[in-house]
């Protein structure tokens, strides 16, 4: 996984990213940038751009005059925050309840990343989705299972974090078995330690699945991106129901613990 800039359509690039577990496993990170209906731009999450990588955006954003916003979308995607504000520093930056309790001298506004309130900002080219039945912010620091993910409608482009993954295999692998879209393996333990909880899981998926059924392209944190110009299977939202489908074993085991 190297750093690169993949245009995903005219108004639409998802920035790969390296992230190197124990500085040595780079299981690779991502931000997106999207132009909006009125000629601006956003940020979707934090990535701290080397110099071929910020020539890119600046030569896309009026050398960042023109990036409107950063939206921190992931409430323990921390380490690029400080760097990508300091590179753009006039962008209004947005955050969850973490980013703002973790860095509180950087001017957030005052609307949470998670909040109805930000999402209606936003709403002319995006929407926002939190996954239901799971903890937003859990208290073990190592589950990242959720996020709020990003829906582009222009581009037909889906941005999530650890939420949704989308991993080709290595090798001869990837060649005889197509890569699959799947839930974060953290599932299990993130979900809320109550009845109903899987349910509204469960719910949430299938909404999703509905209300972004347009969706061409799938652009994930720690994986890859999976773009409708190369995927001749089956369509993002097909791929949801069927990474649901796979994680049932989890959401019954969770509600015959918790009924």
């Amino acid at each position: 996984m190297s750093e690169q800039i993949i245009k995903i359509a005219d108004d639409f690039w998802n920035i790969r990213g390296e992230f190197k577990i124990a500085g040595v496993l780079n299981i690779g990170t991502h931000a997106s940038l999207v132009r909006r209906a009125n000629g601006k731009y956003v940020l979707l999450d934090a990535y701290t751009l080397n110099s071929a990588l910020k020539a890119e955006v600046d030569a896309l954003t009026n050398n960042g005059a023109d990036i409107e916003a950063i939206i921190n979308l992931h409430p323990f995607h921390t380490i690029h925050v400080e760097a990508m504000h300091k590179q753009y520093p006039d962008a209004r930056l947005y955050g969850t309840r973490r980013h703002h309790q973790k860095f509180p001298g950087l001017p957030w506004q005052a609307d949470l990343t998670e909040s109805a309130e930000c999402a209606a900002l936003f709403a002319d080219d995006l929407e926002f989705s939190i996954p239901a039945g799971v903890d937003f912010i859990s208290a073990n620091e190592n589950l990242h299972f959720s996020s709020v993910l990003a829906y582009h409608q222009t581009s037909k482009t889906i941005h999530s974090d650890d939420t949704l993954m989308y991993l080709p295999l290595p090798g001869l692998l990837g060649k005889l078995k197509k890569p699959a879209v799947s839930f974060h393996m953290t599932l299990a333990k993130t979900l809320e330690k109550r009845a109903g909880a899987a349910q509204e899981f469960r719910d949430w998926a299938i909404q999703l699945s509905e209300q972004w059924r347009a969706a061409e392209n799938l652009c994930a944190a720690h994986s890859a991106s999976l773009l409708g110009a190369n995927n001749s299977a089956d369509s993002i939202a097909k791929r949801i129901r069927s990474a649901l489908q796979k994680v049932e074993k989890t959401l019954n085991a969770h509600e015959k613990r918790y009924a």
